[in-house]
């Protein structure tokens, strides 16, 4: 099990503006904010209420790009998220929608980020609208 991923970003308030908007659907808030004094760089941790998972920090944008996937409760919550995240400057990669090439019940959308990165929700649960 995965304990938390942290990436590197080029433009850190817009990528700060985008998590901050774009992960409320899915229940995630800024939790954690590393000062530079404590670190060699400022760094932004998102998550849930089991705990902060996922950070940015700021420096070069990753390459290659990277695909991270956030688990969503429902398919209305994947569809908020995809709104959200244009909203907030990100660029259509997939609409919401069944992908039945992963698995019958597979409902995502994915987002490219700031930077590229490849930003998805998906819910697995077909009972979960």
């Amino acid at each position: 099990m995965i304990d938390h991923i942290a990436i590197d970003v080029s433009d850190l308030k817009k990528s700060q503006y985008f998590y901050e908007s774009a992960l409320v659907p899915l229940g995630y808030k800024r939790l954690m904010e590393v000062p530079k004094e404590f670190g060699r760089r400022l760094v932004f941790g998102w998550g849930d209420s089991a705990g902060t998972d996922f950070y940015i920090g700021a420096g070069l944008r990753n390459e290659p790009r990277l695909h991270i996937a956030f688990r969503a409760d429902s398919r209305e919550k994947v569809e908020e998220f995809y709104k959200a995240a244009l909203a907030a400057g990100g660029k259509d990669n997939g609409k919401p929608g069944l992908r039945p090439e992963y698995h019958e019940h597979y409902y995502g959308a994915f987002v490219l980020d700031p930077d590229g990165h490849n930003v998805e929700a998906v819910c697995h649960d077909p009972h979960k609208k």
